[in-house]
């Protein structure tokens, strides 16, 4: 991979995941993999799903150096059996975890979107040449009899016949082989796929274990967690997003925008909409635009239930969701408006339609349907 491009399987500002050595907010599905291994149920696939930033690929390393570095249970012998493992851990200073930091480990392969030697860019997917070399792993590999650890991230980036390769790999397993992977929207993957791997679901972080997985990234922590576990909905990845971008900022700027309807603050969406629009800020745009379905879900979400969703992802919201959504039928109608904006946003990124416009097109939108 070229040194130029970032890794396809790290999130942006945050370590990649094979250096992340301790995984937080989900012992459940830990304990899940460490019950099946030390009752000699150890599947030869493993899908391990749930929300983006949620830790699962800090799992699969986790998981590839704990099989790799955990020997075989050895008979009785003469003082009696090992105790099972209890964790996952494994000693930063093993050979093993020593060689996976450094990306030399014999024993364990990685699959990821590749860079395409003509165009010199990452390819939008994984193809089948990027499962193919996974023969060639294991047929160089098999001689020492050894464990062999393969994780794929994201497994749904598989095109149709990079997934058609990988299903007769778990249709057919190598000995002594364990696939992991990595899934945002299991949907998308081939059902016989799915049906031919066991399933590890890693939820969303509360408040407290996202502030700790972001203190482990590095990251600066802002004084109110709980409005940014709100808005990354549990995510690491996401929130670390939102804070290089100032997320917080601008979600705060957005609900003062609502909090002005259904009579819109024009200067306020001028001001906005040209945020959007100045040079360099795509990923900016990308955010507001995100941020703005968020805002939509949680007022169709009070309308559903009657009730602002806990915590407020900005000072004032709660008022503003239950003024604007105050029955079932403003929430179905906030539901219909997020269906429309985002048809209209996909549409207007695919005609290349100016940023700016395409802001103002979506607040105006929800205007009308908060003017009912």
């Amino acid at each position: 991979m070229s040194a130029d491009l970032p890794p396809p399987d790290q999130a942006p500002g945050a370590p990649h995941p094979r250096e992340t050595q301790r995984l937080i907010g989900q012992a459940q599905a830990e304990a899940a993999f460490l019950a099946a291994y030390t009752s000699d149920r150890l599947h030869h696939g493993w899908l391990l799903t749930g929300p983006r930033g949620v830790g699962k690929a800090t799992l699969a390393w986790r998981i590839a150096r704990f099989l790799l570095a955990t020997p075989p249970a050895a008979g009785d012998g003469l003082f009696g059996a090992p105790p099972p493992p209890a964790t996952l851990d494994v000693d930063p200073g093993h050979p093993v975890a020593r060689r996976i930091a450094a990306g030399a480990e014999p024993g364990l392969a990685r699959v990821t979107r590749s860079v395409n030697e003509k165009t010199g860019r990452m390819r939008d997917e994984i193809v089948v040449d990027d499962i193919r070399a996974l023969g060639r792993f294991f047929g160089l590999s098999a001689a020492d009899g050894g464990r062999r650890v393969v994780i794929v991230d994201a497994a749904d980036e598989m095109n149709p016949s990079a997934a058609n390769a990988l299903l007769k790999m778990l249709e057919e397993p190598p000995a002594r082989a364990t696939l992991l992977l990595v899934s945002h929207q299991p949907a998308r993957l081939l059902p016989t796929i799915r049906s031919r791997c066991r399933t590890l679901r890693l939820d969303p972080l509360g408040p407290d274990d996202l502030g700790a997985a972001l203190a482990q990234t590095g990251a600066e922590l802002p004084a109110d967690t709980e409005a940014l576990a709100a808005l990354s909905a549990g995510s690491v990845g996401t929130a670390l997003r939102l804070l290089s971008l100032d997320g917080l900022a601008l979600y705060a700027e957005l609900v003062a925008l609502l909090g002005s309807l259904p009579r819109l603050d024009r200067p306020r969406a001028l001001k906005l909409a040209e945020a959007a629009a100045q040079r360099g800020g795509a990923e900016r745009f990308e955010l507001l635009l995100s941020l703005v379905e968020t805002a939509l879900a949680r007022l169709a979400r009070t309308g559903a239930t009657g009730h602002p969703p806990a915590p407020e992802a900005a000072r004032g919201e709660a008022q503003v969701l239950a003024r604007l959504a105050a029955d079932p039928a403003a929430g179905r109608a906030w539901a219909a408006t997020a269906a429309t904006v985002s048809g209209r946003v996909r549409h207007g990124q695919a005609v290349n339609l100016d940023p700016a416009a395409l802001v103002l097109d979506t607040v105006f939108k929800i205007q009308q349907t908060a003017a009912g």
